[in-house]
């Protein structure tokens, strides 16, 4: 497996100034393991950060030095073109396409970023697809996409409700009090958490990847 295909979520790229947060999966330390924690803000002091889950409890977690933080804003399923690079993550739906659960469009300069298909931890048996977007099609029954990835394809529906975001500049001034964050990190044998990004969802978005 090639390392691209291999890099997880939110590594922070930083271009023209601002720190923005894609799709790629980093290999990490055999003696560490990849932990993606979702929910909302609880407290930020110093470089650490609490996170109330959205399973219920609270996970703190260390913030690397030179940590960066990026933000996650809302789209529209009309902002999905052909030609444009997304993530989605999805679930079978029987005989039919897979349908999407949530969307994320790549800024331009992000084309690229983490593509192929792989295993996704928002829901069970869930899958996330990065790739081209090589037809998108409204009709009678919602939106459907066709996804190009690798040489291969995949034809994703995407409902009504499906929750769709673009990245967008932030900082951390934004970590506040109730803020939704996803945050992708370590977990080393001692139970302890740390990370080097911050995705944090803006204008009351909660980031649903």
């Amino acid at each position: 497996m090639s390392r691209k295909l291999r890099s997880g979520i939110f590594a922070a790229l930083a271009a023209g100034g601002f720190a923005a947060l894609a799709f790629s999966q980093a290999a990490l330390a055999q003696d560490a393991e990849r932990v993606r924690v979702r929910g909302t803000i609880e407290s930020l002091s110093g470089d650490t950060l609490v996170v109330k889950t959205r399973e219920g409890g609270d996970a703190t977690i260390t913030l690397k030095a030179g940590w960066k933080v990026g933000g996650v804003t809302k789209a529209s399923v009309e902002d999905i073109k052909p030609g444009d690079f997304v993530g989605v993550a999805s679930l079978p739906k029987g005989s039919g396409p897979d349908g999407a659960i949530e969307v994320l469009i790549f800024p331009a300069s992000m084309k690229g970023t983490g593509e192929g298909n792989r295993p996704w931890d928002a829901q069970p048996n869930s899958q996330m697809t990065n790739a081209t977007v090589s037809n998108a099609v409204k009709s009678v029954d919602g939106h459907t996409i066709t996804l190009t990835y690798q040489g291969k394809e995949k034809t994703i529906t995407i409902a009504d409700e499906t929750p769709i975001v673009t990245l967008a500049p932030a900082t951390k001034d934004d970590l506040k009090t109730g803020a939704g964050v996803i945050v992708t990190g370590e977990k080393a044998a001692d139970g302890s958490i740390s990370a080097g990004q911050v995705a944090v969802g803006l204008n009351g978005i909660m980031p649903p990847m």
